[in-house]
């Protein structure tokens, strides 16, 4: 144990022909290659809280199960990001990325044509397994790719994800929830295409690693003046920052689409057009978090993020149809402008450590929206859904704890 925090909290041993050199200049269009990818990924894994109308419907399931679908999807990213972030620190490997979305393919098939639980529940790891391959690497990859625009470059990867995650209920109300369980398979076209673009982003990866290791550059250590308890310390913010945010936004990708039926009397395919309106703007938000970081500074832009968040959802739980949308709006808009930032600040915090930080924030993202989605799926089953809203509006006052993370200097 440790040894595993001064691994976290000392910076990485590099060789030279290793460390990928930063450029002055921003490589975009690997940058717009990697979000589109992103967004790609992310709408395959979003269509698995999107189907849970049809499978409710077609399994008899209750919102606990559902909520079990959830967690094995998560926990199995959860646990593997870390590791693969590790691994591919210590050696690069360019073609990882088209292997983990084929890895999410045959999950999707999978899911298709599941007819119970433990298969659906199979079909759910294999997507996780997928994902756990794909986010760390990429992210690494988007740093190395980033010039010295490194908040910009999270956030345009991070908004191709929360895109695709917007675009999947979408395209469930369109293509799966008219036609059932078995046309999830259409959607095995999105990842074909995505194998198609991670594979042309491995050529290009394999290429700058090979001119990067017969042009070794000077590497200049990079410190931080934090002392190691004092990372320690604010990493643990930073997690709970985290679980907070994902707390609240697991709480909409699995239950807000049954929280409008109940509440307000809507159709699925109308629910799902307005959690599509909720996951839009937190798309637009990610977007905006980036470069605002790199301009004003990470930790103000984690404090507005997540503590600004609070007064809408609060007031959402109670308010009326057309108020309870505005506030859902601004809610995600505001919250979702957290993640790039917090994962940029944490690879400042520990420099050279950059894939293990991202499979960090991405298992710990992960994983806690997978416990999240299963305990509110019980607490649902008990209290009914209104009630779950209620709770998380709760949730973004963690974000006063950001009053206790330290400046960086870069």
């Amino acid at each position: 144990m440790t040894q595993a925090v001064d691994d976290l909290v000392r910076p990485a041993a590099v060789p030279p022909q290793l460390l990928p050199e930063v450029p002055i200049a921003t490589a975009m269009p690997v940058l717009v290659a990697l979000s589109a990818s992103h967004m790609l990924n992310d709408t395959i894994q979003s269509l698995i809280p999107a189907m849970y109308p049809v499978l409710k419907e077609a399994h008899s399931f209750s919102y606990a199960q559902l909520g079990w679908i959830t967690f094995t999807f998560q926990l199995t990213a959860s646990l593997l990001q870390p590791i693969v972030g590790t691994l591919t620190d210590r050696r690069p490997r360019p073609f990882a990325l088209p292997v983990g979305m084929s890895v999410t393919l045959a999950g999707l098939l999978l899911l298709s044509q599941a007819g119970d639980l433990p298969v659906i529940l199979l079909a759910a790891a294999m997507v996780g397994t997928g994902s756990s391959i794909f986010h760390p690497e990429a992210s690494r990859l988007a740093h190395m790719a980033a010039g010295r625009r490194h908040g910009f470059a999270q956030s345009l990867f991070q908004l191709g994800g929360n895109f695709g995650t917007a675009l999947g209920p979408l395209l469930a109300a369109w293509i799966i929830v008219p036609r059932g369980q078995g046309a999830a398979a259409w959607f095995s076209i999105v990842a074909l295409v995505g194998i198609c673009v991670l594979t042309r982003v491995g050529l290009w990866y394999s290429k700058e690693l090979v001119r990067l290791r017969s042009k070794p550059k000077p590497v200049y250590a990079r410190t931080c003046a934090l002392t190691q308890n004092q990372i320690i310390l604010t990493m643990a913010i930073l997690v709970l920052l985290v679980l907070s945010k994902n707390f609240y936004l697991v709480s909409f990708t699995n239950y807000y689409t049954f929280f409008l039926k109940h509440k307000f009397g809507l159709e699925t395919d109308e629910a799902q057009v307005l959690l599509f309106l909720f996951l839009f703007a937190a798309a637009v938000g990610t977007i905006l978090g980036g470069p605002m970081s790199d301009r004003f500074g990470r930790k103000a832009v984690i404090w507005v993020s997540i503590l600004g968040a609070a007064p809408f959802a609060m007031i959402l739980p109670y308010a009326s149809l057309p108020v309870a949308v505005t506030m859902s709006v601004f809610a995600g808009l505001i919250m979702a402008s957290a993640f790039s930032t917090i994962v940029v600040y944490a690879q400042e915090l520990v420099p050279g450590r950059v894939g293990l930080i991202a499979g960090l924030f991405f298992g710990v993202a992960f994983g806690g929206a997978g416990i999240a989605a299963a305990g509110l799926g019980a607490l649902a089953d008990v209290t009914g859904i209104e009630f779950v809203f209620e709770v998380c509006a709760f949730l973004p006052l963690i974000g006063v704890l950001t009053i206790f993370l330290p400046r960086i200097t870069k």
